[in-house]
């Protein structure tokens, strides 16, 4: 798949739902792996086309909302969610990658995409060899 070919588009602005109403991380405080915190979880970022989670939409910082920033944490940072979201970057790193203004860019565009997963380290989703990641649940196990 081509990154020109894919679509994100924020969770809340689909008629989409979570499987398990459990598995919903917004809301939540993200930590790095050192167990600072970073920001808290605003929206998910899903590919249209595969109906997967590609990004957290964290905010952080600014007071009652103005002055906030926004990053976006693709997915396979995930390590660990239970009360917080844990991710296996640092907080400086995160401060540190491309910033997303959702006022000037609703929708990141693939050259930003693909900057903020070199930045991250990771393969984009639509690159050889990407394997979509097991997505940790706070689900009780059965």
């Amino acid at each position: 798949m081509a990154n020109e070919t894919a679509t994100l588009v924020r969770l809340r602005d689909t008629g989409l739902t979570l499987a398990h109403e459990e598995e919903d991380v917004r809301g939540m405080t993200v930590v790095d792996r050192n167990g600072d915190e970073i920001g808290h979880v605003e929206d998910l970022f899903i590919d249209e086309t595969q109906r997967r989670l590609r990004f957290l939409e964290i905010g952080s910082g600014g007071f009652l909302g103005i002055g906030k920033e926004k990053r976006l944490i693709p997915v396979d940072a995930i390590t660990r969610v239970d009360e917080q979201v844990h991710i296996d970057q640092e907080r400086s790193h995160v401060a540190a990658s491309p910033g997303y203004d959702p006022e000037l860019t609703p929708m990141p565009e693939p050259p930003t995409i693909e900057e903020i997963y070199g930045h991250y380290g990771y393969i984009p989703f639509w690159g050889p060899g990407y394997m979509y990641p097991i997505f940790p649940s706070r689900r009780p196990k059965r």
